[in-house]
């Protein structure tokens, strides 16, 4: 079994790094990372906080969009463009069996994004650091924020490997990727601002919202970091990290659960693909 998901693993780590997916998404971090923390310097002196919080906090809010949509384009054609080529069948129809050709997909391009995330972040963490130092609390933030990423980056890659699994055409995933991704990372939060200003300050606002909040896996990442930086500037939905009704971990509670949702329903989907 392990020798048979290391052969999917290798293969499919090699087409991203082919195609030039993991150089890719560090550059992309690297640069907004470093943008963020060099532009933003001078609001350390007058917040009391240092270059590597205050980037860290700035970062959650942009790794919710640039994280999730890096890993659905890894992923969306991982089974569709294999059905269409024909090669998922010559797959199948060797003794691999099918959940382990799901689970060496998804630890592949797992890995391709925690390379990314990884090398990128530590890239810029230790520039930022070197140009103008650092402290205890700024190195906690920075870690919370490089291992939430690479799980916020896990769930969306399971959920890209699912979406392919389900939509089983190149065309058909791709829109289903980018459609995902309006809706948890953009549209989810317009219509939960759209509900509080409905409601005020009733039921909804005080019962509802936090657990709406939370479900969402982006939102759950962001508030995990953003609960602890006291001294990193928030407002709107992430002001809410300091004041909803249960711990930071709970966020990391929900990113571990979708991502056992997007596993269970992907290996699901592929024993029943028909190549």
């Amino acid at each position: 079994m392990t020798h048979r998901i290391a052969t999917i693993f290798a293969q499919e780590f090699r087409l991203a790094r082919r195609n030039h997916w993991v150089l890719l998404a560090t550059l992309i971090l690297t640069l907004f990372a470093l943008a963020l923390g060099f532009f933003g310097a001078g609001q350390g002196a007058g917040l009391k906080a240092d270059v590597l919080t205050l980037t860290s906090a700035s970062l959650a809010t942009l790794s919710v969009y640039l994280i999730p949509l890096i890993a659905l384009l890894m992923s969306y054609d991982a089974f569709a463009g294999e059905i269409e080529r024909g090669a998922l069948g010559l797959t199948f129809a060797t003794p691999v069996r099918r959940w382990e050709v799901f689970a060496g997909k998804l630890l592949a391009q797992v890995v391709a994004v925690a390379v990314a995330v990884s090398l990128s972040f530590m890239l810029a963490g230790a520039a930022l650091a070197t140009a103008f130092g650092t402290s205890p609390e700024g190195l906690s933030a920075w870690a919370r924020l490089v291992v939430s990423a690479v799980g916020l980056g896990a769930v969306f890659v399971a959920v890209g490997l699912m979406l392919s699994a389900f939509a089983a055409r190149t065309a058909r995933a791709a829109a289903a990727a980018i459609g995902t991704w309006l809706i948890l990372v953009v549209l989810y939060d317009l219509a939960l601002l759209g509900g509080i200003m409905a409601s005020g300050d009733g039921a909804f606002a005080t019962r509802v919202f936090p657990w709406l909040v939370v479900a969402n896996p982006a939102d759950a990442f962001r508030l995990y970091n953003l609960a602890a930086l006291d001294a990193a500037p928030v407002a709107g939905i992430d002001g809410l990290a300091r004041t909803l009704p249960f711990p930071p971990e709970t966020g990391l509670a929900a990113i571990a659960l979708w991502l056992m949702a997007a596993l269970a329903l992907g290996i699901y989907r592929t024993k029943r693909i028909v190549p």
